[in-house]
């Protein structure tokens, strides 16, 4: 039996382009083409400055993410855990970061009613290393350990802006690892890089990793994952001839403690071949050796019965970040382009409009249209209807258009003929073909699939004009 998969424009709560009148975000402080996307076509909404509702388009979209990344993790053999937002302020200051004037500033503090301070987090490095430090005998045979969590962090931005990608709250992956020795971090390291690669090419849109700075985070080793874009807020350097690259600030910070480091040079060929971008940093790595397991006493007990000290490393990758930062990247400024693993339906059905002579015919292929794709398991809960019969063909595919749906079904006056065709419309490429129910199928099939390459197929390319 035929699942039941629809899903109907109608009634998807998806309000769009309205800013409350008592809303502290205003016009003019939506300075990014993807925030502005986002609130338009209602994937997100407003809640306050730096906070914002994730509407249930966006919220598919950030579960076809999380989707992606929770099976990368499991490859490397990382375990899923959840570490509480509210951390004792004295497990941050045992730390040093309470007192850090750099990171205190953008600390939420609360205090409970026994007088006891708290930190919302921002980060959880101290968490999981006082959870490590709990377990008095952890032995070297339980490592290494991957422990990681999808989870929302706080941070008191000065000025929250470009929607989601600098926000007040937000969902971030981070991924704490511990390790006998800095050589099998160093390997660690080396594995967890691998695996971010790897969830950056599913998703599909240009990155570049360079060498940041370990800043307030600590550590010896830092890398930076960037999507090139004119909204980011870090300057990269890439050299043209290698491929290494660095975040503007590391050579500053390499001239005061080594004596060298030229803008004009790579650091790693000495070639000045450099080219410039500005990046949106969607993604972290540190390598922190004792930089937290020394004050907080996260220790384990070696080969010889000997304590020693972890050796840690931390990962994160911004998970509502990279959903503002792939539709900056992919989309014009008035059509939202989703890569597609994440777009929140794969494929739009538009039905003939209310009173239309196609009308009549247009639910007997619906159904047959359905049933043929219900064989599909990727496409079982991808598609969606646009039932607003009300509306015209032409201004329901607009609407596809803008939303980022990458495919479209057209139940036009070719629905009709003797043999019925259907309009398929592929946004991603720019494509439009006249096919069949069956070749239909096999064509949305075909280019809902991540890899592979498309077989030919007879169909002819129409222009038409839908009033």
């Amino acid at each position: 039996m035929a699942r039941v998969m629809r899903y109907y424009v109608s009634k998807l709560f998806q309000p769009q382009n309205i800013v409350p009148k008592n809303s502290e975000v205003k016009c003019n402080d939506i300075t990014s083409k993807s925030q502005k996307l986002m609130m338009d076509m209602g994937i997100i909404r407003a809640a306050n400055n730096g906070f914002f509702y994730m509407l249930p388009l966006g919220e598919r979209a950030l579960r076809k993410l999380v989707d992606v990344v929770n099976e990368e993790m499991h490859r490397i053999d990382a375990q899923k855990l959840v570490l509480p937002s509210l951390i004792s302020s004295t497990l941050w200051k045992m730390s040093g970061r309470f007192d850090d004037a750099a990171v205190a500033d953008e600390l939420f503090t609360l205090k409970d009613r026994h007088n006891k301070k708290f930190v919302l987090s921002p980060t959880h490095e101290e968490a999981v290393t006082d959870l490590l430090g709990s377990i008095s005998q952890l032995s070297y045979r339980q490592l290494p350990l991957r422990l990681y969590q999808i989870t929302n962090k706080f941070r008191d931005e000065m000025k929250p802006r470009f929607g989601l990608m600098r926000a007040k709250e937000f969902l971030m992956k981070d991924l704490y690892t511990f390790d006998t020795s800095l050589e099998n971090a160093k390997e660690t390291y080396e594995a967890v890089t691998a695996s971010y690669k790897t969830i950056f090419n599913r998703i599909g849109v240009k990155y570049v990793r360079v060498a940041g700075l370990t800043g307030t985070m600590g550590g010896s080793l830092s890398h930076e994952f960037h999507f090139p874009s004119d909204v980011g807020e870090d300057n990269i350097f890439v050299c043209k001839i290698c491929g290494h690259g660095n975040n503007a600030e590391v050579f500053p910070h390499t001239a005061q403690s080594t004596g060298k480091g030229d803008v004009n040079k790579c650091g790693s060929c000495g070639n000045s071949s450099l080219s410039h971008v500005q990046g949106i940093e969607v993604g972290h790595t540190f390598l922190l050796g004792t930089r937290y397991t020394k004050p907080l006493k996260a220790q384990f007990m070696q080969r010889d019965g000997k304590p020693d000290f972890l050796q840690m490393g931390c990962y994160g990758i911004g998970m509502t970040r990279i959903l503002a930062a792939v539709v900056e990247c992919l989309s014009t400024t008035s059509e939202i382009r989703w890569p597609l693993i994440l777009a929140p339906f794969k494929v739009c059905v538009i039905p003939p409009k209310a009173g239309s002579k196609e009308n009549e015919v247009a639910s007997g292929l619906i159904s047959s249209l359905f049933h043929l794709l219900d064989k599909d398991p990727v496409l079982a809960d991808d598609i969606i209807v646009d039932d607003r019969l009300e509306l015209t063909i032409g201004r329901r595919l607009r609407d596809t258009a803008q939303v980022g749906y990458p495919l479209a079904v057209v139940l036009g006056r070719q629905t009709m003929d003797q043999e019925p065709l259907l309009e398929v419309h592929n946004f991603s490429s720019n494509q439009q073909v006249m096919l069949s129910v069956s070749d239909a199928v096999q064509y949305i099939v075909q280019h809902t699939r991540l890899e592979g390459e498309p077989v030919e197929q007879s169909s002819r390319t129409v222009h038409a004009t839908h009033g």
